[in-house]
């Protein structure tokens, strides 16, 4: 039987593996919640639907995807920034989870994120511009540039 108090020391312990700051141990939130080790691992995954270790991971794992996104930091620094202690072993998690090498993630994230105060370029379709001719260039910018004022 699942109590109020019970639920309330799992969101915490929770919280706790989200948390950037400190990195406490399975065993140490176990006892913070009350529970031996392996009723703390069993509740936890019974209530989130995945272990403490891998709640952990995926926090991560989010962590290294909007740290990647930005562009700021490089793969390794990233790696070991989020605690991990091999390269190869975060890249080869990243692209398991991900479905894409963390290098690759950053690439494309960047070409993804909108830039202010860049104009993005006007896209439309190529037929277009072979049924209408140069026209459909100016009749495209000035409907984008018309959103843009809007």
């Amino acid at each position: 039987m699942l109590t109020h108090a019970t639920l309330v020391r799992l969101c915490q312990a929770r919280e706790r593996l989200r948390d950037d700051v400190d990195d406490p141990s399975v065993a140490a939130l176990a006892r913070e919640a009350g529970m031996s080790t392996y009723h703390f691992i069993r509740r936890f995954a019974a209530v989130f639907g995945e272990t403490p270790h891998q709640h952990r991971i995926a926090a991560r794992l989010e962590r290294a995807r909007r740290l990647l996104a930005r562009g700021e930091h490089s793969v390794t620094e990233v790696c070991f920034e989020l605690g991990f202690s091999s390269l190869g072993s975060f890249s080869d998690l990243f692209t398991r989870r991900v479905g894409v090498s963390p290098s690759r993630y950053r690439r494309q994230a960047r070409t993804t994120v909108q830039v202010p105060g860049v104009r993005q370029p006007v896209l439309f379709p190529g037929c277009l511009l072979l049924m209408c001719g140069p026209a459909a260039l100016q009749i495209a910018n000035s409907e984008k540039t018309a959103r843009a004022i809007a």
